[in-house]
């Protein structure tokens, strides 16, 4: 009798088990990323990591100019966000059943001629950014893929941010041109203008 009651309660143990575990496949297939948005996601993770090592070299350069502080922790600031942008990805796409690969990386610029060329080289890399953005965007939408879809709405609100930062900093450095006097102002004013993004 012993034996039968549980043999019974192993069963009943067994059916359950297995019962949730049917629930978690059931409902991690249901909230599983396709392959095509996965390689897409990924390809994103390498675009934010180059971000965050171009930003990263453009700090490493504005450090050792004369008088750029404010301008050496803004490009540290922002290689630290854009490192940021790539583990919300990389966790979104770990957490929707795909796979997330930690990229390979190539080396970025390390000098450049001015502290004008570095911000337009700043411009062009967000402008490329938000363009892949709105390509993810249009997949999933393409996919009906609506919790993609929602989880791209931060990325963005934070890109036309980006750009406008990027333009803003482009716009006073072309007014400043190679006045010394105007350079030091805006190192001095670049954190304010960060926050005020």
């Amino acid at each position: 009798m012993m034996i039968c009651v549980l043999f019974f309660s192993h069963k009943i143990k067994y059916c359950k088990d297995t019962a949730i575990h049917l629930f978690f496949l059931t409902l991690k297939e249901k909230i599983m990323l396709s392959k095509t948005m996965a390689e897409a996601l990924n390809k994103q993770v390498l675009m934010e990591a180059q971000s965050s090592q171009a930003y990263l070299a453009m700090g490493s350069w504005a450090e050792i100019q004369p008088g750029l502080k404010g301008v050496t922790s803004f490009f540290f600031k922002h290689s630290e966000e854009e490192r940021m942008h790539m583990l919300k990805l990389l966790h979104y796409i770990n957490e929707r059943g795909g796979f997330a690969v930690v990229p390979e990386l190539k080396q970025p610029t390390l000098t450049f001629v001015s502290l004008k060329k570095a911000f337009e080289e700043l411009l062009k890399h967000e402008l490329a950014v938000s363009a892949s953005i709105n390509d993810l965007v249009d997949l999933s939408l393409s996919e009906k893929d609506y919790a993609t879809h929602n989880f791209l709405q931060w990325y963005v609100m934070e890109q036309m941010e980006e750009e406008k930062l990027a333009r803003d900093c482009n716009d006073k450095l072309e007014m400043v041109g190679d006045d010394r006097s105007g350079l030091y102002l805006f190192d001095r004013d670049i954190m304010n203008m960060d926050t005020g993004k």
